[in-house]
């Protein structure tokens, strides 16, 4: 039977004393534990971190005027001039 703990990694940190006692405080105040509160600081930090999908870049070129072609022509041409 698997657990929801199957796929789940322990690790030790080192917390500075002044981040345990803010911590605590937002713990308490949420009613939560440590644990969650890291778990979530860590999943909101990995989703700005995080290398986009493909997914995500489609559609990026759109707000660009240029022809995809037409640029490819361009640089290409700058390196011919070198």
């Amino acid at each position: 039977m698997m657990t929801m703990y199957d796929d789940v990694m322990r690790t030790i940190i080192d917390v500075p004393k002044e981040m345990i006692q803010t911590l605590d405080r937002v713990r308490l105040a949420e009613q939560k534990s440590r644990a969650a509160l890291i778990r979530e600081a860590i999943s909101e930090y990995l989703g700005k971190k995080a290398v986009p999908s493909a997914e995500a870049a489609f559609g990026l070129w759109r707000q660009n005027p240029e022809d995809g072609v037409e640029m490819q022509r361009r640089l290409r041409d700058e390196w011919d001039d070198q």
